[in-house]
């Protein structure tokens, strides 16, 4: 067994549940922007995994960007202050937006990136996350696409990390305490 998954205490997701939802929801979503030109904007770095085979999975006109916007740094509990670090290039005045996020936690990043773009004059915006921790939310902002609701554990794996690692493992694990206790 590798060093890196001997800190997970247990597998949450495997990968073919991800792979099985991940499909379900690019279904949904196909359905419900039947022809349409959507904009998916993808928040770096966490859900870099997670869109790239959710857009394989949805058969409508579809543009990409990206932003990044941290609230973490390296720890493992939210700052509350959101940065932009990396704004969307496209114009999306008119258009339909879907947020693509890893996980939605205490909501305080994706309800900023929702006013933020809200200024711009979609049409729409939606948000699909992977995970969705409903008891750590402090903001007032909930999902509309949600591939699974996780408990309040630190969770790892297919795009989400701990300091940068463990975001290749291809299912959701929880992360041992002792790791990020140290």
């Amino acid at each position: 067994m590798s060093e890196m998954r001997e800190d997970v205490l247990k597998v949450l997701i495997s990968e073919e549940e991800i792979k099985r939802r991940v499909k379900e929801l690019g279904k949904q979503i196909t359905e419900d922007f039947a022809g349409k030109d959507i904009v998916v904007v993808s928040v770096l770095k966490g859900s870099v995994m997670f869109m790239a085979d959710l857009l394989r999975e949805i058969d409508v006109h579809t543009e990409i960007d990206f932003m990044v916007c941290s609230s973490y740094g390296s720890g493992v509990v939210s700052t509350g202050a959101v940065k932009m670090l990396k704004d969307i290039f496209l114009p999306i005045e008119g258009r339909d937006v879907i947020i693509v996020e890893d996980i939605l936690d205490t909501g305080k990043t994706l309800h900023y990136i929702k006013d933020y773009l809200w200024a711009r004059k979609p049409n729409s915006i939606q948000i699909c996350t992977l995970l969705d921790k409903p008891e750590r939310r402090q903001a007032d902002i909930n999902a509309d696409y949600i591939g699974f609701v996780v408990p309040d554990e630190f969770v790892i794996g297919y795009g989400l990390d701990y300091d940068e690692h463990y975001r290749n493992l291809p299912y959701i694990g929880v992360l041992k305490p002792s790791v990020y206790s140290e």
